[in-house]
Protein backbone atom coordinates (compact mmCIF):
# COMPACT_ATOMS: atom_id res chain seq x y z
CA UNK A 1 0.00 0.00 0.00
CA UNK A 2 1.31 3.48 -0.32
CA UNK A 3 2.29 5.78 3.04
CA UNK A 4 -1.25 7.78 2.70
CA UNK A 5 -2.97 5.51 5.38
CA UNK A 6 -3.93 6.89 8.36
CA UNK A 7 -2.31 6.87 12.03
CA UNK A 8 -4.81 4.68 13.33
CA UNK A 9 -4.07 2.08 10.38
CA UNK A 10 -0.95 -0.27 9.82
CA UNK A 11 -0.34 -2.38 6.55
CA UNK A 12 1.56 -5.37 8.18
CA UNK A 13 3.37 -8.26 5.78
CA UNK A 14 3.79 -11.52 7.79
CA UNK A 15 5.22 -14.22 6.46
CA UNK A 16 3.49 -17.58 7.45
CA UNK A 17 6.12 -19.92 9.65
CA UNK A 18 5.09 -23.59 10.48
CA UNK A 19 3.01 -22.96 13.23
CA UNK A 20 0.44 -20.36 10.82
CA UNK A 21 0.42 -16.66 11.39
CA UNK A 22 0.17 -16.84 14.88
CA UNK A 23 -2.81 -15.26 16.22
CA UNK A 24 -6.55 -16.10 17.08
CA UNK A 25 -9.18 -13.79 15.81
CA UNK A 26 -12.65 -13.26 16.90
CA UNK A 27 -15.74 -11.52 14.92
CA UNK A 28 -17.44 -11.94 11.73
CA UNK A 29 -21.01 -11.09 10.71
CA UNK A 30 -22.35 -14.31 12.39
CA UNK A 31 -20.28 -13.60 15.94
CA UNK A 32 -20.54 -9.95 16.44
CA UNK A 33 -17.92 -9.41 19.10
CA UNK A 34 -18.57 -5.86 19.51
CA UNK A 35 -21.89 -4.31 19.57
CA UNK A 36 -22.79 -3.05 16.38
CA UNK A 37 -19.73 -4.26 14.52
CA UNK A 38 -19.20 -7.66 12.71
CA UNK A 39 -15.66 -6.97 12.14
CA UNK A 40 -12.57 -9.21 12.78
CA UNK A 41 -10.24 -8.51 15.70
CA UNK A 42 -7.56 -9.94 17.03
CA UNK A 43 -8.09 -11.65 20.27
CA UNK A 44 -4.45 -13.65 21.01
CA UNK A 45 -0.92 -12.98 19.89
CA UNK A 46 1.37 -16.57 20.07
CA UNK A 47 4.96 -14.87 21.56
CA UNK A 48 6.74 -17.38 19.22
CA UNK A 49 4.22 -16.96 16.18
CA UNK A 50 5.01 -14.74 13.20
CA UNK A 51 3.04 -11.90 14.38
CA UNK A 52 4.25 -11.95 17.84
CA UNK A 53 7.85 -12.21 17.10
CA UNK A 54 6.69 -8.79 13.88
CA UNK A 55 5.47 -6.88 17.43
CA UNK A 56 3.29 -4.55 15.42
CA UNK A 57 -0.08 -6.68 15.66
CA UNK A 58 -1.83 -6.22 19.55
CA UNK A 59 -4.72 -7.79 21.01
CA UNK A 60 -8.12 -6.16 20.02
CA UNK A 61 -6.63 -4.35 16.81
CA UNK A 62 -9.71 -4.85 13.90
CA UNK A 63 -8.34 -6.63 10.48
CA UNK A 64 -9.82 -4.62 7.86
CA UNK A 65 -8.13 -6.55 4.78
CA UNK A 66 -6.26 -9.74 4.06
CA UNK A 67 -4.17 -9.33 0.78
CA UNK A 68 -5.99 -6.79 0.06
CA UNK A 69 -9.34 -8.32 0.64
CA UNK A 70 -11.90 -6.65 2.51
CA UNK A 71 -13.17 -8.67 5.38
CA UNK A 72 -16.36 -6.26 6.08
CA UNK A 73 -19.98 -8.29 6.04
CA UNK A 74 -18.04 -11.89 5.82
CA UNK A 75 -18.90 -14.60 8.47
CA UNK A 76 -16.03 -15.98 10.86
CA UNK A 77 -15.49 -19.00 9.06
CA UNK A 78 -15.29 -17.12 5.74
CA UNK A 79 -12.50 -14.56 7.26
CA UNK A 80 -10.46 -18.07 8.67
CA UNK A 81 -10.77 -19.81 5.15
CA UNK A 82 -9.48 -16.46 3.93
CA UNK A 83 -6.42 -16.73 6.63
CA UNK A 84 -6.27 -20.64 5.07
CA UNK A 85 -5.54 -19.80 1.47
CA UNK A 86 -3.85 -16.52 1.70
CA UNK A 87 -0.14 -18.18 1.03
CA UNK A 88 3.14 -18.06 2.26
CA UNK A 89 3.06 -13.82 2.82
CA UNK A 90 0.61 -12.25 3.69
CA UNK A 91 -0.30 -8.83 3.69
CA UNK A 92 -3.10 -7.58 6.59
CA UNK A 93 -5.00 -4.17 6.77
CA UNK A 94 -5.36 -3.18 10.55
CA UNK A 95 -7.09 -0.74 12.36
CA UNK A 96 -5.15 -0.40 15.45
CA UNK A 97 -6.99 -0.40 19.04
CA UNK A 98 -6.65 3.13 20.70
CA UNK A 99 -4.05 3.10 23.50
CA UNK A 100 -6.99 4.62 25.78
CA UNK A 101 -9.19 1.67 25.38
CA UNK A 102 -9.09 -1.83 27.38
CA UNK A 103 -10.88 -3.54 24.84
CA UNK A 104 -10.97 -3.67 21.05
CA UNK A 105 -12.77 -0.56 19.06
CA UNK A 106 -15.79 0.29 20.39
CA UNK A 107 -16.51 -1.94 23.12
CA UNK A 108 -17.01 1.35 26.03
CA UNK A 109 -20.35 0.65 27.46
CA UNK A 110 -23.46 1.49 25.19
CA UNK A 111 -25.42 4.63 26.60
CA UNK A 112 -28.45 3.52 24.81
CA UNK A 113 -28.18 -0.09 26.53
CA UNK A 114 -31.34 -1.50 29.26
CA UNK A 115 -30.34 -1.05 32.83
CA UNK A 116 -27.58 -3.38 33.97
CA UNK A 117 -28.28 -6.63 36.31
CA UNK A 118 -26.20 -4.24 38.93
CA UNK A 119 -28.66 -0.92 38.90
CA UNK A 120 -31.74 -3.06 38.34
CA UNK A 121 -30.84 -4.94 41.53
CA UNK A 122 -30.44 -1.56 43.29
CA UNK A 123 -33.54 -0.47 42.34
CA UNK A 124 -35.37 -3.26 43.21
CA UNK A 125 -33.55 -3.16 47.03
CA UNK A 126 -34.46 0.31 47.18
CA UNK A 127 -37.87 -0.60 46.27
CA UNK A 128 -37.94 -3.24 48.80
CA UNK A 129 -36.71 -0.65 51.73
CA UNK A 130 -39.24 1.28 51.23
CA UNK A 131 -42.27 -0.73 50.94
CA UNK A 132 -40.43 -2.55 54.28
CA UNK A 133 -40.63 0.99 55.79
CA UNK A 134 -44.05 1.44 55.24
CA UNK A 135 -45.28 -1.76 56.76
CA UNK A 136 -43.37 -1.37 59.91
CA UNK A 137 -45.28 2.15 60.13
CA UNK A 138 -48.23 1.08 59.60
CA UNK A 139 -48.27 -1.88 62.52
CA UNK A 140 -47.48 0.99 64.72
CA UNK A 141 -50.44 3.01 64.68
CA UNK A 142 -52.67 2.62 68.09
CA UNK A 143 -56.24 1.36 67.91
Amino acid sequence: MNGSLPSNMLDIKLKRGSAGLGFNIVGGMDQEYVLNDSGIYVSKIKDDGAAGMDGRLNEGDKILAINGVQLEGLTHKATVDLFRMAGEDVQLLVLKRSPHSNGPLGSGPDPNAPLSALGILVVLAGAAALCAFIYMRQQRRPF
